[in-house]
């Protein structure tokens, strides 16, 4: 149970972080080398992110996000 609430907290953080700097999910998703449906999924908790370092770095960039930003509650 407590791996949903992590998944829909991280979700919404990547949301709000990307309507803030007024990025649309196909930006993020092109960033990524990952399907805009991919991020869709992010943001509404249904998958977590799991990148190869290379678009790990990649997503940490386009939403200007530290390594501590992805697990911070």
């Amino acid at each position: 149970m407590t791996t949903v609430v992590v998944k829909a907290s991280l979700g919404q953080r990547m949301r709000q972080k990307r309507e803030m700097l007024g990025l649309s999910r196909h930006k993020v998703a092109v960033a990524c080398e990952v399907t805009e449906n991919t991020v869709t999924n992010w943001e509404n908790g249904k998958h977590v992110p799991k990148l190869p370092p290379k678009q790990l770095a990649a997503l940490l960039a386009t939403l200007e996000w530290e390594l501590q930003d992805l697990i911070d509650d």
